[in-house]
């Protein structure tokens, strides 16, 4: 939740190997085996204009590590299969925890 109760999604750009930029939402974040990872999905913009402050997130998830890099973050995909299983097993978890603890505020 952002100020005053309005929901808030950090939108992080990543640029495809022919240069385009692409907009993504950081659904979670978090840390597996010391190290931290992120779970970006597809912001699809109503009405296909970006300047518009409504977004649709797209079903598809990506697994990201974050690696420092000088100081400063950098996503990495993660290529490795065993890794990407882990964390997507931790990201399952918590997103059961998540569904439990709305089913328990109903």
């Amino acid at each position: 939740m952002g100020e005053n109760g309005e929901e808030r999604t950090d939108i992080v750009v990543l640029v495809d190997e022919e240069g385009n930029e692409h907009d993504f939402a950081l659904i979670d974040r978090f840390e597996v085996k010391g190290s931290e990872y992120a779970i970006l999905v597809p912001v699809i913009y109503v009405d296909d204009e970006e300047e518009s402050d409504e977004v649709d997130l797209d079903d598809d998830a990506y697994i990201f590590r974050i690696d420092m890099e000088q100081e400063e973050e950098m996503l990495v995909e993660v290529e490795d299969e065993m890794e990407w299983k882990e964390v997507a097993a931790v990201w399952e978890s918590r997103i059961e925890d998540i569904d439990l603890e709305d089913d328990d505020m109903l």
